[in-house]
């Protein structure tokens, strides 16, 4: 099973490749990579955030860089998973089922 990771902190997931995950990526069971929304920039200090449309507080990540990052790893056998505190509670059920994917991209909120 292959993991896409799309973030904007691809080092956060440097962790994952130790204790039971790591020896699952060790024998080849699983695969992560990680992919930095940050690459697909257009903007020459790598810049992805901008103001909400309407104006109003805080910043929005553009559109165009995640789906350029998204089109860059997206094939017809990838179950794409949007990360957010306000999605579904994953339980067991949920893996079951996510397990037997052989592609999963996960898009990260970013704060």
């Amino acid at each position: 099973m292959k993991f896409s990771v799309l973030t904007l902190f691809p080092e956060m997931f440097e962790v994952l490749k130790t204790s039971i995950i790591g020896k699952a990526i060790e024998k080849g069971l699983i695969e992560i990579e990680t992919i930095n929304i940050r690459d697909f920039s257009k903007n020459k200090h790598k810049k992805v955030d901008d103001t909400p449309y309407g104006g109003g507080a805080g910043m929005v990540i553009m559109p165009d860089v995640v789906y350029d990052a998204y089109k860059s790893i997206k094939n017809d056998n990838a179950r794409v998973i949007y990360l957010s505190p306000q999605g579904k509670t994953l339980n067991q059920e949920k893996v079951k089922s996510l397990s037997k994917e052989k592609h999963i991209i996960l898009l990260c909120r970013t704060l």
